[in-house]
């Protein structure tokens, strides 16, 4: 199969990897474009892009699939699309112009968690089960018929970050093969039940709410690490979570209190507390909970009410 690919961040670069190294053809990479990233706001390429240079793939970068880049596409004759985390939407007369459409690696169990954010939004959930599908893309969001899907149980501590390390590995070795079906006139088969939404995450996602007992302050820590990352307030400042572990031991807390315990830096909650074992306070680098506990010299912090506004609405067609 001849194939245009189009993905851009970490996620996306197994899939890549493993058609350039498969039987099929890469004929073009679609990525979005250069970016500034760092205190210096360096423009830097996606990771898509990276990989496909060092590949020697021809780049298309696109922020937007417009008139302009969709006659570029279509221009190359490929007989299948396939998408990963592109981040941008798939219209006509692109949609259905290559010979096969286009097929999209998307990482939940179908017709569960169709969006932006599928791993997130179900690892906040609690979910223990995760999965990936390769289906086609249509016009209406993550609804196409599915060619394969799987499921996959992380580690209990994973975070979003791990679980997407090792779906888009999993995903990927079995990508070639799929297309590879395709061209040979596999039948995708339709999805069964009811759907429901990943929202694009934002700030407030992250905000951990001690009132929520410890399993789903862990769950939110869990599903929003590394982005955007888990965070409390306290004292009407950002204290941002960066690892956030369970705590066992029969412990009394009130919840939104912080204290240290057995050496332990420790999060009441409403049931039992959870433990904090790095942290980065405002305008600093960071650090160890104890390191900085010990430096503010207080036997018990109150973090601030958490206000969660999980109002969001549907996003359109996109990958």
């Amino acid at each position: 199969m001849r194939i245009v690919f189009a993905g851009t961040p970490e996620a996306a670069v197994p899939a890549l990897r493993a058609l350039a190294a498969s039987d099929h053809e890469v004929a073009l990479v679609v990525t979005r474009p250069d970016a500034p990233l760092g205190r210096k706001r360096v423009l830097t390429p996606s990771p898509v892009a990276a990989v496909a240079e060092e590949l020697g793939l021809p780049v298309l970068k696109a922020a937007r699939l417009d008139a302009d880049i969709t006659a570029t596409i279509l221009a190359t004759a490929a007989d299948l699309g396939v998408i990963v985390a592109y981040g941008g939407l798939v219209r006509e007369p692109l949609l259905t112009g290559l010979g096969a459409g286009w097929v999209n690696l998307h990482f939940s169990l179908l017709p569960k968690w169709r969006g932006a954010a599928p791993v997130q939004r179900a690892l906040i959930a609690g979910e223990a089960e995760l999965g990936w599908a390769v289906f086609q893309l249509v016009a209406e969001l993550d609804a196409g018929a599915v060619y394969r899907q799987e499921p996959y149980t992380p580690e209990p501590d994973a975070t979003a970050a791990d679980a997407l390390r090792a779906l888009a590995e999993i995903g990927a070795e079995a990508l070639p093969e799929i297309v590879t079906a395709i061209g040979e006139g596999a039948t995708p088969v339709e999805q069964v039940g009811e759907p429901s939404y990943a929202h694009k995450l934002t700030l407030v996602d992250g905000l951990l709410d001690p009132d929520a007992g410890a399993e789903a302050v862990f769950a939110r820590y869990r599903g929003v690490t590394p982005e955007p990352g888990a965070h409390v307030r306290v004292g009407g400042a950002t204290l941002k979570v960066a690892e956030l572990a369970r705590v066992e031991a029969d412990i009394e807390i009130p919840a939104g209190t912080i204290r240290m315990e057995a050496k332990r830096v420790l999060l009441g909650t409403v049931d039992r507390p959870v433990q904090l074992v790095r942290v980065q306070p405002a305008g600093k680098q960071e650090m160890a909970a104890g390191d900085w506990w010990r430096g503010l010299r207080l036997d018990e912090l109150h973090v601030d009410p958490a206000t969660m506004d999980t109002d969001s609405e549907t996003e359109g067609t996109t990958r």
